[in-house]
């Protein structure tokens, strides 16, 4: 069998994960005969069939796409090479993709990324939002290195790297009743006026496990889901109901502010797991270090002290 190149497994690759020899080559920076070119003589060599182009979206065959896994473990360990020089010499540096879910985003990048980019001006960091589910999708096609998230995942192939616990607690309206508690329980919670996140963000999940409910009743005579806990925060405000939020959306906020809109829930706590996670081959591991002691170097105190012993109800992100 003659010697088979990284380039045509990173060709393979690329046709698997877009399902489409065009696409995989826009992505590979070639035109898309070489890539035909290249999988077509790796066929050869190898003696077997890697896609069965008679389908739309081209599929992968059985042999495939065992060639495709093990064409994918073959580049990660090649990668592995230049990280152990860089841990070798020490040295922090090259490009970090990073995705980052929708209800973390606004208010923990701004905490540490500023400080990140001043102290590793070498790591050229791209940071993406996205759901836990495209995070999941993309560490295992190795298009992103890593993510922050709520964890646990539970998921084979993937590292969970705690970084804190974010309480929950009960956002409302100005005249809501549950203004008259100091603090609150899950069983003080409304369900008629509950606003939620829509369809596919673990933050629904997670505040549905803790109200044990979907939907509200069907007093209540305007529906809407959004995707951004900012949106929800402004009805709430405009005297609609109230919502649940992590502890990070209201920092900044005064002690007299919170006061009229905020109430925290009684011991045990309702919580959160925000975990670093990355693929278990581990790659760029001096970056994944530096952005872990960032991201808790800046966290507030009251965050830094948080236990996971405090959680009222296990809550886990989407699987």
């Amino acid at each position: 069998m003659k010697s088979i190149t990284l380039t045509q497994l990173s060709y393979v690759v690329a046709v698997s994960q877009a399902r489409n020899f065009g696409l995989a080559a826009k992505t590979c920076f070639i035109s898309q005969p070489t890539l035909s070119m290249q999988i077509q003589k790796l066929e050869d060599d190898l003696g077997v069939t890697l896609f069965d182009r008679s389908k739309k979206p081209v599929e992968p065959t059985a042999m495939g796409k065992r060639i495709i896994e093990q064409a994918q473990v073959v580049i990660q360990e090649a990668n592995r090479i230049e990280e152990l020089i860089k841990e070798e010499k020490r040295e922090i540096s090259g490009e970090f993709k990073l995705g980052i879910i929708p209800t973390l985003a606004p208010y923990l990048l701004p905490l540490f990324l500023k400080n990140f980019t001043t102290t590793y001006p070498a790591v050229n960091l791209i940071v993406e939002e996205m759901q836990t589910q495209k995070i999941i999708k993309m560490l295992g096609e190795d298009k992103i290195d890593g993510g922050i998230l709520v964890t646990p995942l539970n998921h084979k192939g993937i590292v969970e790297w705690p970084i804190f616990n974010d309480p929950f607690l009960a956002y409302l309206g100005p005249k809501h009743p549950l203004l008259s508690l100091s603090q609150v329980s899950d069983k003080d919670l409304i369900l008629d006026d509950i606003w939620l996140l829509n369809e596919g963000h673990c933050f629904r999940d997670q505040a549905i496990e803790i109200c044990k409910k979907v939907k509200g009743s069907k007093n209540k005579n305007l529906t809407f889901e959004s995707g951004n806990l900012e949106t929800l925060k402004r009805l709430v405000d405009q005297n609609f109901g109230y919502t649940l939020l992590p502890s990070l959306a209201i920092l900044g906020m005064s002690a007299s502010e919170q006061k009229k809109k905020v109430r925290f829930f009684k011991s045990p706590v309702p919580i959160r797991e925000v975990s670093v996670v990355y693929s278990r081959n581990y790659l760029k591991k001096s970056i994944i270090e530096a952005l872990h002691k960032e991201v808790v170097s800046a966290l507030p105190a009251e965050l830094k002290k948080s236990k996971a012993k405090e959680r009222l109800i296990e809550i886990s992100s989407l699987k």
